[in-house]
């Protein structure tokens, strides 16, 4: 057979036929449309649980954003994983070589994004009941444990005192109005006597720290909140 007759039974979509253009209907429209729609609904869920909940120091809307669209890749990333074995390889060949630099600052930002990323695969798994009522548990039980109020909030008392009669008298007023006194660091210098103290009030009332200051020997008295990682 000469090339000519070749060419000549090679027809127009045989030229073009391939296995991308095979796979390309293998996830339909309205498949797509629907896990892409439930997807952004979830995502939209999580942030608004995010913002309810976050106890940090700086609120971050981008953050929040970044749940949705995390929800809404990881979806299609699975769709098109799960069409296609060999993609699926090289799908995970790409993600092994990506680095994310951005440092959480709190830890309950860790569970958000795994959550995000949680609800997308599982939405593109097609296990739609799963994903809606999981992600209805999961910001129930957030809401109830992080806005649940501790009995005590934890103070920091910075006290300068004059000498140790006057530490020792600063020391024993704060035992008296805290539930809790405990020494966090002592710094001695000529004439002075700096105590960082972590106290646990027995009310929500600050007045005592006017008193604290006016007793005789105690040069100043500050009263920060405290959480662990930062006071202010």
């Amino acid at each position: 057979m000469n090339p000519a007759s070749i060419l000549a039974s090679i027809s127009f979509s045989d030229i073009f036929k391939s296995s991308f253009l095979e796979n390309f209907n293998s996830v339909s429209y309205f498949d797509m449309a629907v896990a892409l729609l439930l997807s952004f609904g979830v995502g939209v869920f999580i942030f608004m649980i995010y913002r309810k909940t976050f106890k940090g120091v700086m609120y971050s809307s981008t953050f929040g954003v970044t749940l949705i669209a995390l929800t809404m890749i990881s979806t299609f990333v699975i769709l098109a994983v799960t069409s296609n074995v060999v993609l699926s390889l090289g799908m995970v060949g790409a993600l092994s070589i990506v680095r994310f630099r951005t440092a959480i600052k709190e830890p309950l930002d860790i569970a958000f994004l795994f959550w995000s990323i949680a609800a997308g695969i599982v939405l593109a798994a097609g296990m739609i009941p799963l994903a809606v009522i999981g992600s209805g548990v999961i910001g129930l039980m957030l809401v109830v444990f992080v806005n649940k109020k501790a009995h005590t909030d934890p103070y920091i008392v910075v006290i300068s005192c004059a000498d140790a009669e006057s530490e020792k008298r600063a020391g024993e007023y704060l035992a008296a109005h805290a539930d809790r006194c405990v020494v966090k660091s002592k710094s001695v210098k000529a004439g002075r006597v700096e105590l960082n103290m972590e106290i646990r009030l027995k009310s929500g009332d600050t007045a005592f720290i006017n008193e604290l200051s006016a007793l005789n020997g105690v040069n100043s008295a500050v009263l920060v909140s405290y959480n662990g990682e930062y006071m202010g």
